[in-house]
């Protein structure tokens, strides 16, 4: 596969399987399945063991494997019929099935899978000599590393798992505020019941702003969950299995006339929905900001990555779908309001428009959510049962 610094963007779906083919990506586990290349990025796969870790660390100078021996204080095999256990705050480092060698122009990002932060699991990519997380400069060639913290539960693991996705570029090519509301004028990318926002009713800073959904102006409505202290144990290999409220916590706004709102506890970690409907088109992907300081003393949205063909129906069946925002307040308790705007989407080109849009038909889990809880917990049934 032959690249040029002269045209810029993501590599899509089919170029991540040249990549593959190419050698740029290869795992320990054997062949890299075709099931982990997304429409924009790739899932990468835990390997078989994980460092407890006494703290994160950035390597700076040196190759990780250095600074893991000053840092690691035992080892857990992930490769056993029971997997290996995380402990909630406890920081760990994975050695990941997948090794890069990629030419120099080509770069590449890594964010959280949507499932990963919606269970409040933090996790970081690291690399030999870099001074930086989740950013791979151009031309590297070694081992990913992930750091993962898991914040609100204890976890199990397993190798193949993937926690986190990779996704590869040629130089950089967001789009501007006024790319972006040309766009939105064009192809709508912001949708409120069903219909485009006004562009004077478009919030845009150095990308696009989107607020949170809180529900009506009267009465106690559901917007979202809180996470519950002191849960049991979640098994990441099992799916629509755990009872939701033995879990979270149902959270409810508080309506008045001057409009829906909640509190958010400090360092409490909450699943909320937005207000608006976003689409990204096949052109384009698109990145969440994890925390944006003009919105408040929040953190938004551990997973950022959003594909090409998100919110997206070419036969106009649906306008969009809402994002699911992983939100911790810090330091003290803080209002949200209704629409509020807490978090900020940026939009960079892609290379070629994938051959697979984000969907059904290529297993996506959050097409048209309506709701924000992961793929783990059970979706029918009495949410009470044990």
């Amino acid at each position: 596969m032959i690249l040029s610094r002269d045209k810029r963007g993501v590599l899509p779906s089919q170029m991540i399987a040249g990549a593959v083919n190419d050698g740029w990506i290869y795992s320990d586990h054997g062949e890299i399945p075709d099931s982990n290349i997304q429409p924009a990025s790739l899932d990468l796969q835990l390997g078989e063991v994980a460092y407890r870790l006494r703290a994160s660390f950035l390597p700076g100078k040196e190759p990780v494997e250095e600074a893991l021996r000053r840092y690691q204080m035992g080892r857990i095999d992930l490769g056993g019929n029971d997997g290996g256990i995380l402990e909630q705050n406890r920081p760990y480092l994975i050695p990941l099935a997948e090794s890069l060698r990629l030419p120099e122009i080509v770069r590449a990002k890594a964010n959280p899978k949507s499932s990963t932060g919606r269970l409040d699991v933090f996790t970081r990519v690291i690399t030999d000599h870099s001074w930086m997380f989740d950013e791979v400069r151009g031309g590297y060639r070694g081992r990913l590393y992930l750091e993962v913290v898991p914040r609100a539960f204890t976890i199990r693991v397993r190798p193949g798992l993937a926690l986190n996705q990779l996704r590869l570029m040629v130089g950089r090519e967001e789009l501007t505020d006024h790319e972006i509301r040309e766009l939105h004028a064009h192809t709508p990318v912001l949708f409120r019941r069903g219909a485009a926002v006004p562009a004077d009713q478009l919030a845009v800073h150095n990308g696009l702003f989107m607020g949170l959904h809180l529900g009506r102006e009267s009465g106690l409505e559901l917007v979202g969950y809180r996470a519950k202290e002191n849960s049991s144990l979640i098994d990441l290999s099992r799916e629509d299995y755990y009872p939701i409220r033995s879990f979270w916590e149902e959270v409810y706004s508080e309506g008045s006339k001057h409009g829906a709102r909640i509190i958010l506890d400090p360092e409490k970690f909450y699943l909320l929905l937005s207000e608006d409907s976003v689409r990204i088109p096949p052109e384009y992907a698109a990145e969440m900001a994890a925390f944006e300081p003009r919105s408040g003393e929040l953190r938004t949205h551990y997973a950022g990555f959003f594909d090409p063909g998100f919110g997206f129906d070419p036969t106009g069946g649906f306008k969009g779908s809402r994002a699911a925002l992983e939100v911790r307040a810090h330091d003290v308790p803080f209002m949200v309001e209704n629409g509020q705007a807490v978090c900020k989407l940026t939009f960079e080109r892609m290379l070629e428009e994938p051959t697979a849009l984000y969907g059904a038909g290529i297993g996506s889990s959050y097409q048209q959510q309506q709701e924000t809880l992961s793929r783990y917990f059970q979706r029918s049934g009495d949410p009470a049962a044990d």
